[in-house]
This record gives C-alpha cells, structure tokens and sequence, in this order.
C-alpha cells in the first residue's frame, strides 16, 4: 500500500505544463498551462504575467449533503477548465450567478514549477452571510508576482446552508459550522495539491477580512483546521464569541418556520430559492438586519468560543497579525456623513444606534468633546461608533493572545479615502485593494495616487514576509514589535507609515469600562 505522503509526492512530480488546446474553455488558446491535481488535470490561463487556474473544484456540490460535511470532488478525466470562476454560494443580495454547487477556489502562480513558495489563502468578508472568491480587489495575479508567492481565495457555504445549527432540532450536529468544515476541505486540498502549483504546504498562510477575518480565528479555535495552516491574519476581523448553540437553534427554528418547512428533513428538499428568500427575514434576536448565522459553539467541531474567556492555547504557536482601520464605521454611515447633516441635536440618537458598548452617549459626546474640541458632529459619530463598536473587538483578540505571549502584531490603516473630502475616514474594507497590491483596480475606493501605490506596495510586502517567514518585520518598515499589554505597540499604515505605542488611548479607556458583547449571540 501506498502512504499518503508517497501519493502527494509522486503527483507533485508528474509534468505539471503542456500545451494543449483540445477541451478549452473561453479564453484558453496554445500554450495556457495545465496542472494535476489528485482528482484530475486543470487548465488555466496566463493573467498579468502569472498563471491563473480559476474555478477549480476543491468539493463536490453540496446539494445532495445540504446541512451535512461536503465531499472531496470525485476524480475526472480529461482537462476541465479552469479559466472562470465557479459559482457563489446561494445568498440574499447575490450580485453574480450562485448555486448549492459553490466549493471552487481560485489560484494565482508565478510558475508550475519547484519553486515551494509560501501560499496565502484568502477568506472573502461578508459576515457569514455574503461575498466569494471572485471579488476584483481579490485579485491575486498582482500579489503573486510582487511577492513570488502562491494566492488562492475559495468559495463556501454560507448563512443558514453554511451556518444554521439544526442539532437541537433533529438536523446534523455539523451543521452550524459546515461553512467552515468547507473551509478546511479547501485547506486540505492545498495540503495535497499546492505543490504542483509552485506552492509550499508546508507554509500555508490563512487570512480574510471582515466575516473572513472572522472565521480565520474560528479555525484557531478548531483542532481539525489548526494544523493546515502555519500563519494567519485578520483584516477587521473579529470573533470573540460563536453563536451560543440556544440562541443558534432559536435563528434555526425562525429559518425553517419563514421557509414553510415542518421539520429539517423537510428543509433538505426545499427549492434553494426559498430558502435564500427566507433568510432575509428579520432577525428575531437582534430585531434588525436578515437572520444572523455564524459559526457556532457546537461542543464538537468548535468546543470553545474563538476568544473567550481567553484566546485558545493551542494556537499560541500560530503567528497572527490583528488589524483594523480607523475609522471602521465609515463603510456603514457613508450615505449619513457624505450628507453632513450630524448636528449636536442628533448626534446621542445618531451614536446609540451604532454602539455595541453599553457607556452612555451623553457622557461619551461630552468625552469626546474634551479630548478633541475642533471636531465636528460628525466626526465624532464617525470615531465614537468606530471605538464604540468595531475596534473593541480587535483589541480583545491582541489582549488575549499578548496575555499568552504568543506572537501578534497588530496593525491599524490610517490612510483615508479621498471620495467627498475624505469624510469616511479610513473605513472597513479600505485595506482589502492595499494588502493585495490592487490600488489601481477601478473598484477601489483608496484612489489611484502615488501614495495609494506606495502604501499598497508595502503592505503587500509586510504580508509576503509574514507568510515567508512568521514576522512581518524587513525590508524598508519600521521596526514593528510584538504586541503586548504594556506597550500596545501597533504600525499605523498612512502616508508615514510608523509604530505608535497604545494609540487611541483615551478612546480606548473611554469605552474599557463597559464588557463587549454581541446582542443575542
């Protein structure tokens, strides 16, 4: 019997090129590459002086096993083609075609060759509900080449397909995590076959923004994700809490009454289409926004909440960078500060929808006044709501993994973006195009400026090194230390990028007097 170990090594070994033109998809010609994986030949095309394989499948479709562990694909024959992106998981607010048949990744290599270079796999944002692989400021062609590494961003399962706890109501007890349980066949399918792609398995870097960012720390707390991958970062991505499994079950049951359907067998069988209509429904728990699936505490898969009481000691050894932007909220009251209409009057009603801390509004304006007397309403509902409600998250991440002495560094992006005079600030999401070398991409929003070009350049690069080697420190960055709870040592990424020790602090302390918690979690 053959081991694994022998079987990835002799697939890494067969001719990974070929010229072929037989099969191809839209856009394949004479001379687009052609890879092997386990389950079968890939064939890819050549994108901005690197080689991209998009669409490739890492799953088999999830209809037949909907709420249940997806399967590896099973082995093809011939070439399938691997020149446009698979389809998004069904979702509200879909923007491009989608289908329960989603678990494709996407891969961006310099060269099919021996070259072992670091992998970054990238977890798309959207909270638990949204979003794909297929993002243009997800794009890996650009950071591939600047950095000699391997780029792959995936598909999985989201909301109540990806995420709803049924265990307590008849379902499978996997299912409030199986969105993540895709993640980790994506990882194994980088474990197996990375390699005849150029990459090393051996130096799998895990990170995501947002919603990604999130379950990038989720994984932490998985024994059965934690040893596919050697380093990760989140980009406003924070998890301190899973779903509590009695709250889960309540989003569940709502889920199934919207849906029509009188037991979880029977919602196996609906149309796809009402249950996606379904999950629009209002949150019965938070009372606002669609129904909230996110991973969940389900004492087998996840046996522990990402960051509580503290952060999980066996991904201490796990390198992780923490980041955020700094003025988070930006993204969600673009349409209020682009109007400028925040008056003294309206700001404490204005502030208390947006806070998650529970500190009195009055008491944080009058704060907030004083420290900074020249800002106007709206600058204030900008940074009280950031540091109110998205930032404490982040700290509590750094705080945790400083009190094991584990190796963190955090980040914060101060560079604003320019649209209406830079009223929104560095907002949530602004460092997406920037980590992936994309400033010049139409779609994002930091502006196509030499300084755009020059901070995107270097955060490139700080993420490269950090999936190089486990530190993010070298080339031209300032010495950036560890994070710990007496220096708080944190890079600001703006125009002058440097170290500031504890920034924020008086914000920081404003809001530490108050517990974070997530309304019905």
């Amino acid at each position: 019997m053959i081991d694994r170990r022998t079987l990835i090594a002799g697939l890494a070994a067969l001719p990974a090129v070929a010229e072929a033109t037989a099969g191809a998809g839209a856009g394949a010609g004479r001379g687009d590459p052609v890879a092997t994986t386990r389950h079968g030949r890939v064939r890819g095309l050549r994108q901005d002086g690197v080689l991209a394989f998009k669409g490739m499948r890492y799953g088999a479709d999830t209809a037949p096993r909907r709420f249940r562990r997806a399967l590896p694909p099973q082995p093809w024959s011939g070439i399938a083609d691997a020149t446009r992106y698979g389809a998004a998981a069904p979702q509200t607010r879909a923007s491009e075609p989608t289908s329960e048949d989603c678990l494709f990744l996407n891969l961006w290599t310099p060269g099919l060759d021996a070259g072992r270079r670091p992998v970054m796999v990238y977890c798309h944002g959207g909270a638990h509900a949204h979003g794909s692989g297929a993002d243009p400021l997800t794009d890996g062609a650009a950071l591939a080449r600047r950095g000699d590494v391997v780029v792959i961003t995936l598909n999985h399962r989201l909301a109540g397909l990806g995420y709803a706890y049924l265990a307590q109501l008849g379902g499978p007890a996997e299912s409030g995590n199986v969105g993540n349980l895709d993640i980790v066949l994506a990882l194994q399918w980088v474990r197996d076959n990375v390699a005849a792609f150029g990459g090393d398995p051996g130096r799998v870097m895990l990170f995501g923004q947002s919603g990604g960012g999130a379950k990038v720390v989720t994984l932490m707390a998985m024994a059965e994700a934690r040893p596919l991958f050697h380093t990760a970062a989140t980009m406003s991505g924070q998890h301190v809490t899973a779903a509590g499994p009695n709250h889960a079950t309540q989003r569940a049951r709502f889920w199934m009454e919207q849906a029509g359907a009188r037991s979880v067998a029977e919602l196996a069988t609906l149309p796809v289409e009402r249950l996606v209509e379904a999950m629009a429904a209002t949150d019965p728990l938070e009372r606002k926004g669609e129904i909230s699936f996110t991973s969940t505490l389900d004492h087998q898969l996840l046996t522990r909440h990402p960051f509580f009481p503290d952060a999980p000691r066996e991904a201490a050894g796990i390198p992780l960078i923490v980041g955020n932007t700094h003025d988070e909220t930006g993204i969600w009251l673009e349409a209020t500060l682009k109007r400028g209409d925040t008056t003294w009057a309206n700001l404490p009603e204005r502030l208390m929808r947006e806070m998650v801390k529970d500190v009195g509004v009055d008491h944080v304006i009058a704060r907030y006044r004083a420290l900074y007397p020249k800002r106007t309403p709206g600058q204030i509902l900008l940074a009280a709501s950031t540091a109110g409600r998205s930032w404490p998250g982040h700290l509590i991440q750094a705080e945790a993994r400083a009190a094991l002495g584990a190796p963190t560094w955090m980040y914060q992006l101060d560079f604003p973006a320019p649209e209406a005079g830079g009223v929104m600030g560095a907002f949530h999401s602004l460092d997406i195009p920037l980590v992936f070398d994309n400033s010049r991409v139409p779609e994002a929003r930091t502006g196509d400026t030499p300084a755009a070009r020059r901070l995107a350049a270097t955060m490139a690069d700080t993420f490269v090194r950090f999936a190089r080697t486990g530190d993010p420190n070298g080339g031209g960055l300032p010495k950036w230390p560890r994070f710990t709870l007496d220096q708080r040592a944190t890079m600001i990424f703006d125009r002058d990028v440097r170290v500031e020790d504890d920034p924020r602090r008086e914000e920081r302390l404003l809001f530490a007097v108050a517990p974070y918690f997530k309304p019905g979690g």
